[in-house]
């Protein structure tokens, strides 16, 4: 952080709360621009999505979580949510071991993938009945646009970057409530069909293209000012 602030011309923060929170560890905002990632959807064959199926053991319905495993990604709480639902479908945890307890005992349905290769994950984003990714701190969350750009239903963190990125097209639950998270995810469970809708206009609004003209646009910025 101090060579940042010591040295950095200037910082390209992928959500306006990054931003902030640059702000708050003592850049100037003169130094920070908004430079938001992109998303681009895949394109899934029926052989896609049997082989994926198979693969992982997937059941018919299932709510999917993907990211590596520690705390701050609130597995604990999404677990505990679920188990608190009748009749809650399964939840298929997608990532890499990270560190802290993150998989408590618990008799709901909770199945873990481990690692995930880049290429199976659009079919998992399709098929999942909701998408639940209530995390308490994200720089971003390029989860959630992925799994929009799928047509994924999505429950999210309200007042946290991935509400940002959501931008209106999700179930926004509070992150630290068991309860919320839960009824979010019935929420979402009950609108799906309206919510795949919306998650895709969504992500059809989150161009790489965009994220590269901003990210010249700053660099030019900075050549300039160089020169």
């Amino acid at each position: 952080l101090d060579i940042m602030l010591n040295k950095a011309d200037m910082v390209l923060c992928s959500s306006q709360a990054t931003l902030e929170d640059c702000v708050t560890a003592g850049f100037n905002s003169d130094r920070l621009r908004h430079v938001p990632l992109g998303v681009r959807a895949q394109t899934i064959t029926d052989e896609d999505r049997t082989r994926v199926r198979a693969t992982y053991d997937l059941p018919e319905q299932f709510v999917l979580f993907v990211g590596t495993l520690e705390p701050r990604k609130n597995l604990t709480r999404l677990i505990a949510a679920l188990g608190s639902l009748r009749d809650a479908p399964p939840l298929v945890v997608v990532g890499m071991a990270g560190w802290g307890d993150e998989a408590p005992s618990t008799a709901h349905d909770v199945r873990f993938t481990g690692f995930v290769p880049a290429h199976d994950l659009p079919a998992l984003y399709e098929g999942c009945t909701v998408f639940a990714f209530p995390s308490i701190l994200e720089g971003y969350g390029l989860p959630v646009i992925e799994a929009m750009a799928h047509g994924a239903a999505v429950v999210t963190s309200r007042g946290t970057s991935t509400e940002e990125v959501a931008g209106g097209a999700a179930v926004l639950v509070d992150p630290l409530s068991v309860e919320s998270i839960a009824a979010g995810v019935s929420e979402a469970m009950a609108n799906r069909d309206q919510l795949r809708v919306g998650s895709i206009a969504r992500a059809a609004e989150v161009t790489w293209s965009s994220s590269t003209e901003a990210t010249v646009n700053a660099y030019r910025e900075v050549l300039g000012n160089a020169s």
